[in-house]
């Protein structure tokens, strides 16, 4: 059985931080449909999660209800407490706490401390036998063990053959009480709940508590440092393993001298630190006969401690306590206790469980890296938000299921800013189908108005105009009456040209597509503009096929219109210029005038009907209206662009007209 799976996520609190990413020195969390998620089989134990996230959505496994039944049961019961409760215990002497425990229904209290002098021999003994050649890893943190066993699997046979401190206490009260006595570890590590259940312990220890369950229990039984008396612990009792639980204290407990000269013993603490130690110890580049590593800054920085204080103030509270135990210590009972169980078999072995990701193929990662908008070396920041420390080793988690792209900070903001890009886009275009969709219901309201009107006029109108004409032939000679007569038939034939464009506007005949010579279309449309100012109309022409499915008569309307605006606004003997340009799908041509140009503030209205910027008298205000409805019967598309202001550059307008070549799929040719 593997020793893990003890800290999950309450997916209701974790926010998506990262962090816990960041801090696992395994990365055996996962994120997965934006939740993180602890892996049981690659998770150590060492309770970084827990310690650093601050929505307090990592929870250990609850050994507590456990407890209880053991207790309830009847058999004999003991705590082994961890040399580090003084860190943990800082307003509770010693004694009383002792008390405290007794009071929960435990038999026995005795001291892990004891266990971890027993254990501090036996490297002592090692390093004698192993002479100079010996290269051990310190096996007394099971998070360290448990690493090394998942990601280092090379170096289980460096593991010194020796148990915990917890273990050798356990295996001493079982000599000394027998094996059915229940043992039960209060502790700062949440490893030891895994360590418990490893196939290599034999069951020694029934259950891990952490000091925050202890205390728990001690408030749930309302048992208080006030209505409990002291006791002390039961034999045997530590003596200098009680420093064990702070970083170095191996040494110390075991005699072992740690020479900076030398460098044969080192001790490091810490994730990242022990990580890059184990990757230079399996490379060679550690030269150490023992080598002590914790997965905290020593025992008492144990994720299992409740209180907020520092390293150094837990320290002091651990040191002042073993200072104050050798003050009374009885050196002879303790030598006695220690030879009592030199027999003692404190040995043990380990398993592998390889949960290393296996590298895959460059072109792979290079695809998950190019997915992240990783294209090339540059691009790889390797920032650290994803809770990797480089991009390849995000890409490689990402390969083995333990992480999205979505992690990547910069990948992220990239996307986010490309879909605001989207959505500024779409709404441009839904701006301009809606202005679209309301030109197009005004101009359909105006035609129906339109046709009403000119059906309503027209037959009156006509009248009018036949009967002026007639009135005019027969009072020729008469100057007063010639003048006036002529004013009205001028004006009658000015409102039938009006209704005739009246008619145009509301009909929307449907266009005939055939095959059209547009630049004979648009020869035939400057023949018929009159232009008496004597402006030159130049046509360039840059297509190579001339040929386009077009209605020629309405098309011939709307260039005839759009050249007839441009000589209004442009000045005698001025210059008028006609572009045809575009491509194998689609027609782009443009009217260019050097005029007087349009004030900005009407290019929004030229297409409304009868809008008009000429003189009264000189338009209707219908020809764009018409020319735009005739170019979108053509699926097309027509667009100003003017200056009227010289200050800001040379006046004019431009029209520009395009237009498919085809009403459907394909191209035409020039045959």
């Amino acid at each position: 059985m593997s020793p893990t799976g003890f800290v999950r996520t309450v997916k209701e609190r974790c926010r998506i931080c990262y962090t816990c990413v960041r801090e696992c020195p395994a990365k055996a969390i996962r994120i997965a449909n934006g939740q993180a998620e602890v892996i049981a089989e690659r998770c150590i134990g060492c309770g970084n999660c827990v310690r650093v996230c601050s929505q307090k959505a990592k929870i250990v496994l609850d050994s507590k209800e456990g407890v209880y039944e053991l207790l309830k049961a009847g058999c004999k019961t003991a705590v082994i407490l961890a040399p580090s409760f003084p860190a943990e215990f800082v307003e509770i002497g010693c004694k009383r706490l002792v008390g405290m425990i007794r009071k929960l229904g435990f038999d026995y209290v005795n001291e892990v401390g004891f266990g971890a002098d027993l254990v501090a021999g036996e490297y002592h003994k090692l390093l004698e036998q192993g002479g100079a050649n010996c290269k051990y890893i310190a096996t007394s943190c099971p998070a360290i063990i448990a690493y090394v066993e998942r990601y280092h699997p090379d170096l289980v046979k460096n593991l010194a053959p020796i148990v915990s401190p917890m273990v050798a206490t356990a295996k001493t009260l079982h000599k000394l009480y027998g094996d059915d006595l229940k043992v039960v570890f209060v502790g700062p590590c949440i490893a030891k709940k895994g360590e418990i259940r490893s196939v290599n312990m034999n069951s020694e220890v029934a259950e891990s508590l952490t000091f925050i369950e202890l205390r728990e229990m001690l408030e749930t039984e309302n048992i208080s440092a006030e209505n409990t008396e002291d006791s002390e612990f039961d034999e045997p009792l530590a003596g200098v393993g009680a420093i064990f639980p702070i970083s170095r204290g191996l040494f110390q407990s075991a005699g072992i001298e740690e020479d900076l000269i030398n460098g044969t013993i080192a001790a490091v603490e810490g994730g990242n630190s022990f990580v890059d130690a184990f990757r230079e110890f399996d490379n060679g580049e550690m030269n150490v006969q023992l080598l002590e590593v914790l997965a905290c800054s020593g025992c008492i920085m144990g994720p299992g401690i409740s209180n907020k204080k520092p390293l150094f103030n837990r320290r002091a509270s651990v040191s002042g306590y073993v200072r104050e135990k050798m003050k009374n210590f009885d050196k002879g009972k303790w030598t006695e206790n220690i030879k009592c169980f030199e027999n003692l078999d404190l040995s043990r072995k380990f398993a592998i469980y390889d949960q290393r990701i296996k590298i895959i193929q460059e072109d792979g990662l290079e695809q998950i890296l190019r997915r992240m908008g990783k294209n090339e070396p540059a691009d790889e920041l390797n920032c650290g938000a994803c809770g990797y420390n480089t991009c390849r080793e995000h890409a490689l988690a990402i390969w083995k299921g333990l992480a999205e792209s979505e992690m990547c900070l910069p990948y992220t903001i990239e996307q986010l800013h490309k879909t605001i890009d989207d959505l500024a886009s779409s709404n441009n275009q839904l701006a301009s189908t809606q202005e679209a969709l309301m030109q197009s219901e005004k101009l359909a309201s105006m035609g129906q108005l339109a046709a009403g009107v000119a059906h309503e006029i027209n037959n009156p109108l006509g009248v009018v105009l036949m009967y002026a004409h007639l009135l005019l032939e027969k009072y020729n000679q008469d100057k007063t009456l010639t003048g006036d007569l002529r004013l009205i038939a001028e004006q009658a034939d000015r409102c039938k040209r009006i209704v005739g464009e009246l008619l145009n506007f509301a009909r929307k005949n449907k266009a005939v597509f055939v095959p059209t010579d547009i630049c004979e279309l648009l020869e035939k449309s400057i023949q018929a503009v009159p232009n008496g100012k004597g402006i030159k109309i130049e046509v360039e022409n840059t297509l190579e096929n001339k040929i386009a499915e077009l209605d020629g008569d309405q098309m011939s309307q709307v260039f005839s219109n759009l050249i007839s605006n441009a000589i209004a606004a442009t000045d005698d003997n001025g210059l008028i210029k006609i572009i045809i340009g575009g491509d194998e799908k689609k027609l782009d041509i443009k009217v260019v005038d050097f005029g007087t140009g349009i004030p900005k503030q009407n290019i929004s209205k030229i297409f409304e009907p009868f809008f008009t910027t000429k003189q009264i008298g000189k338009g209707t205000g219908l020809g764009l209206a018409v020319a735009y409805g005739i170019i979108k019967m053509h699926r097309g598309d027509i667009k100003v662009e003017s200056n009227a202001d010289s200050a800001k550059g040379p006046t004019g307008s431009i029209f520009t007209v395009i237009l498919p070549r085809m009403q459907t799929n394909g191209f035409v040719s020039n045959s």
